[in-house]
């Protein structure tokens, strides 16, 4: 019985060890039914093989055919579930550095949105990330929440933050030149000594935001709401202000210039008449 018993074990620990190692337990299985297959097959290979071979021919190509189909499929599917879970973990890396206030969580979050780019993903959930003095430039964050982010002296030309939400968002000493901040809703937040040279902010919600001596030179702000905005020692040269909802002379009283600005003719000429020296009149 203890003999018996021994070469169970051994036999069972001999079979384990080859279910633990896929490619042999394939490779067996093949072999085991080829050696099926070809026994049952025998006699037509010897008496009937010129009407067996025609059949094994076409069973051939339908295999062909169901591997290529099949393996297509798979690879398609395997792709397409490497690339979700890729997406999923950038995601979440961004979720672990939010609140983290360290030069190392901004670098990987931004390295993290610029990854969920090259995906086509551009709607990216940034509320109080930390992301001063890093680079932005050309990133697509068009519809992004980035609700009181930190991105101050950080560059984001030619950015896109269209239809972005920036309400609190601190853009403090930041580059936006050329960005694209179209439709933004940007309530109270700091664009102080920001640069905003060519920006876009066509429809933009910029109720009580700080443009604290920022740099909007040839800026289109037209149709914004402007309502209780800081524009002091902010230079509006060039800029596009017609249309702009809640703006007043006492907001513009204490900018550096409004050199070659256009304005609707109404403020317009409130302008000319209490403010000349700012307009060149």
């Amino acid at each position: 019985m203890r003999l018996l018993e021994k070469r169970m074990k051994k036999a069972n620990e001999f079979f384990n060890s080859i279910i633990e190692k896929p490619l042999l337990t394939s490779s067996l299985v093949l072999l085991l039914v080829t050696v099926i297959v070809l026994g049952l097959s025998l006699k037509y290979y010897l008496h009937e093989f010129d009407s067996f071979v025609p059949q094994i021919l076409a069973e051939a190509h339908g295999m062909i055919f169901d591997i290529a189909v099949i393996g297509i499929l798979i690879f398609w599917l395997n792709q397409n579930g490497e690339i979700r879970q890729r997406i999923r973990t950038y995601k979440d890396e961004i979720d672990d550095f939010r609140l983290w206030e360290s030069e190392e969580a901004a670098f990987r979050t931004v390295g993290n949105i610029k990854r969920l780019n090259r995906h086509k993903i551009h709607e990216i959930n940034l509320v109080n990330c930390y992301l001063p003095r890093t680079n932005l430039n050309y990133v697509n964050l068009a519809s992004s929440n980035m609700n009181s982010a930190n991105i101050s002296q950080s560059s984001l030309i030619e950015s896109n933050l269209e239809n972005a939400r920036l309400n609190q968002t601190n853009f403090e000493n930041s580059n936006l030149n050329q960005a694209n901040l179209k439709g933004a809703y940007a309530s109270g937040a700091n664009f102080k000594d920001a640069f905003l040279i060519k920006s876009q902010f066509e429809n933009a919600f910029l109720i009580k935001a700080n443009f604290n001596n920022a740099f909007l030179m040839e800026a289109n702000l037209q149709n914004c709401y402007v309502m209780g905005a800081d524009f002091e020692n902010a230079s509006l040269y060039k800029a596009d202000l017609r249309g702009a909802k809640g703006l007043t002379v006492e907001q513009l009283a204490k900018v550096k210039t409004l050199y070659l600005a256009r304005f609707d003719e109404e403020i317009l000429e409130q302008i000319k008449t209490n403010l000349p020296e700012l307009v060149g009149a």
